[in-house]
């Protein structure tokens, strides 16, 4: 019992902080999704009116869709992406250091400078994709100010930004293979796109699925780039479900509404977690 004690007596700071910063806020959020309230007078019990009110909002159905096209195209790009740079990194002989510095800078940039660096490129007059395409002859684009292009255009931000933590996770993965495992490819005289598929990817698998289930999670949550750079334009072609939600909360003073969408993103993610935890595991049986 006095370990016990002891041992509880020293996780009861951690305990406290995870209590008052992580578990109060999800149990505040679920009880203020059934409620009316906003923080001046006392709060309404409204029962499942924020639900119906977000179910009968058009933009409801576009967020969602925007958020599940975004989170695809992402994974086509920002899944394949670091991976592949990954085992080019780890095949070079000379100046590592310095090439994973080079992919890993842009990870040091805090978001909102990122979007705002991206954005004066996008620019339609001065930016330098235009200037680019310009010079070469070809006509200009219209990056953040067309539907057809404004969610790729966002897209590249994101892997643009993020490629390097998964990069180096990668990486970090592809050093701990045994090198005789590609020796005995080599004598039997594979080529680097079998060594990849038979040897690299089953020997990362394990990060290959945690990061996969990482980067849904992250990129449904996408927030900074489109509140920033297209605020949800043109034609709410970038609203996505936190755009949403922040909208309720802060353009209507709508807690009561932003705090079901938040609960049903919640939900949602937490059901696509069990189900890819549990798809994996009988995977791996």
């Amino acid at each position: 019992m006095r370990r016990h004690v002891t041992a509880y007596g020293f996780l009861s700071a951690a305990l406290v902080v995870f209590a008052v910063f992580s578990w109060y806020p999800i149990v505040r959020g679920v009880v203020l999704s059934f409620q009316q309230v906003n923080f001046v007078t006392s709060p309404d019990w409204v029962g499942w009116e924020n639900f119906e009110r977000l179910f009968a909002d058009p933009l409801f159905g576009v967020a969602w869709r925007n958020t599940l096209y975004f989170t695809l195209l992402a994974l086509l790009l920002g899944f394949g992406v670091p991976f592949l740079t990954a085992v080019v990194l780890n095949e070079l002989r000379h100046a590592k250091g310095y090439f994973r510095l080079l992919v890993y800078l842009p990870v040091m940039l805090p978001p909102v400078v990122t979007a705002l660096l991206w954005k004066w490129f996008y620019d339609p007059g001065p930016g330098l994709f235009n200037s680019v395409l310009r010079g070469l002859g070809l006509p200009a684009l219209q990056w953040l100010d067309s539907a057809d292009t404004s969610m790729i255009s966002l897209v590249l931000v994101i892997t643009w930004a993020n490629m390097g933590s998964a990069t180096l996770i990668y990486l970090a993965a592809l050093q701990t293979i045994p090198g005789e495992l590609y020796e005995a490819a080599d004598l039997d005289g594979a080529g680097i796109v079998k060594k990849v598929w038979h040897i690299t990817i089953p020997q990362t698998k394990f990060v290959i699925l945690m990061l996969l289930l990482l980067q849904v999670v992250a990129t449904m949550q996408i927030f900074t780039e489109p509140f920033i750079m297209t605020g949800g334009g043109p034609e709410e072609s970038t609203v996505t479900v936190l755009l949403l939600l922040y909208r309720y909360a802060f353009y209507y003073n709508d807690f009561g509404t932003a705090s079901a969408l938040s609960l049903i993103l919640f939900a949602v993610l937490g059901v696509f977690s069990f189900l890819y935890l549990k798809i994996t595991k009988k995977a791996d049986a």
